[in-house]
């Protein structure tokens, strides 16, 4: 979460189609805040950075063509700084209102805060101007920048003047689970089965490559950023890219743990790097041993809880459920990592991890052979580096206040005994 002070994004640009050569080019036609009285190497990231952003918004590609009808689309990316710091793009494509028929045009917004929902409503404010002018998004957005961003459950209004309708309080309110305000787990939950979506949750704990393909952006950034927050509270920490550009399709061929999303048409056009028959996206093709990675009871207990969610929740509710179920996963498997954080001076002494004496504590065979595993891993290296820092009693958050339920009902059970 930002600080007090934390902007609600860093700017705004709207990508258009421009037309070159025989297809389209995706160009920056609008930008605000205008960035001025930037030195040469600002000026040099800077324009990669918007390079990346055109790619992102429209990567399909060049094969665009003027269109009277276009079902607006939202959808999120995310952008590595060269010092490995994240940012999140949100993306909103449509097409200009207008008579004439013309290629659709892209909202993106890029932000320090992951919170889908929060920007969608933005866009919906940002689109209701642009219909009657460019002009009328520039003082939107110069209000929004200048309010502070809210604390989770908190929300914060704007007032905004349309022409016609006079003047509107918009009201924007953030999810109290922050951790989950980025994630809609049912888009997941609707491409895959309980079973492949834990396949994936197995390769993705232990760091390999998985790729998605589906026809719709939507779908394939929801279901590349729901499967890294079942990571939670580690941080998936290589390559992520939930929906890669045509010119980056080679990406695929890396040797490195990745999360892709691959858009459906560019299969076909990819000359078959990714192996696999295009036809068959939306399923798991199971490359090695992800079906055994899992302790088999944790992995079981698991399947039933995705599988007791009700017929008809509503996002929340699935979100819940979810994330419930992989973060009890966690609890249950390195739960007690804190105990083993060792520090040999006073209070302000940096703690070590006793790595060692923690898996060996754990007294079932399969998990321990799990954790082994799972230790090796880049994001278990990071959480547990960044926890030797803290000073002891400052991990507040949801997953701390599962492990200590978790810890209480244990000692509990063991007096009833």
């Amino acid at each position: 979460g930002a600080g007090p002070r934390g902007y609600f994004f860093e700017y705004l640009v709207v990508v258009s189609l421009v037309k070159s050569g025989g297809g389209y080019e995706p160009q920056i036609s609008y930008q605000f805040p205008k960035r001025d009285g930037m030195g040469r190497s600002q000026k040099e990231e800077e324009e990669k950075i918007l390079k990346a952003i055109t790619l992102f918004c429209f990567p399909e590609g060049i094969d665009w063509a003027p269109m009277t009808e276009y079902q607006s689309e939202t959808f999120s990316f995310v952008l590595t700084e060269v010092d490995g710091s994240r940012k999140n793009g949100y993306c909103r494509r449509l097409l200009p209102k207008g008579n004439k028929a013309c290629p659709p045009e892209a909202y993106c917004i890029i932000s320090k805060l992951a919170c889908f929902g929060l920007f969608s409503k933005i866009f919906d404010e940002v689109e209701k101007r642009r219909q009657k002018s460019m002009a009328m998004i520039y003082p939107f957005m110069q209000k929004l920048r200048e309010s502070p961003f809210p604390a989770p459950g908190n929300s914060v209004e704007i007032k905004s003047h349309i022409p016609e309708s006079g003047t509107e309080i918009i009201k924007l309110t953030r999810p109290l689970d922050s951790w989950l305000e980025h994630v809609n787990f049912a888009t997941l939950c609707g491409c895959l089965s309980n079973q492949e979506i834990l396949l994936v949750f197995a390769a993705a704990v232990l760091e390999r490559r998985i790729v998605f393909i589906a026809e719709e952006l939507g779908t394939l950034s929801q279901v590349a950023h729901a499967v890294s927050a079942l990571l939670y509270p580690f941080t998936w920490q290589h390559t992520l890219i939930s929906i890669v550009p045509s010119i980056l399709i080679d990406v695929v061929m890396a040797p490195t743990p990745y999360l892709l999303g691959v858009q459906k048409k560019m299969m076909t056009a990819s000359k078959g790097n990714l192996g696999g028959n295009p036809q068959n996206a939306g399923h798991v093709f199971q490359i090695g041993d992800e079906g055994s990675i899992l302790p088999p009871k944790l992995h079981d207990e698991i399947l039933l809880a995705l599988e007791n969610k009700k017929e008809k929740a509503t996002v929340e509710e699935w979100n819940r459920v979810v994330s419930e179920a992989f973060l009890g996963f966690f609890v249950k498997t390195v739960g007690h990592y804190a105990s083993y954080l060792t520090s040999s001076g006073g209070a302000e002494a940096r703690r070590t991890f006793q790595s060692r004496a923690f898996y060996k504590s754990i007294k079932s065979n399969t998990t321990r052979h799990f954790v082994k595993k799972f230790m090796q891993t880049q994001m278990f290296d990071i959480f547990i580096q960044e926890a030797e820092q803290r000073q002891s009693g400052t991990h507040q958050g949801i997953f701390h206040q599962k492990i200590q339920e978790y810890q209480n009902n244990g000692k509990a059970e063991k007096k009833k005994r």
